[in-house]
């Protein structure tokens, strides 16, 4: 279950990342996949970390 979270996590980013580059840069709705971007990016490390602890 949390290698599919983490899978869907991983999607996510890229889709932000792909959005991202499509923006003009200083428009409002750049920044705002920025800061989604960032946290959602924050999420994958943590259940990446979280998968690894399970490992060990």
């Amino acid at each position: 279950m949390l290698a599919v979270e983490l899978y869907r996590v991983m999607k996510r980013v890229e889709e932000l990342e792909r959005k991202l580059k499509t923006l003009k840069p200083g428009s409002p709705e750049k920044e705002k996949v920025e800061d989604e971007l960032r946290v959602t990016r924050a999420e994958e490390r943590r259940l990446k970390s979280l998968m690894q602890g399970a490992k060990d």
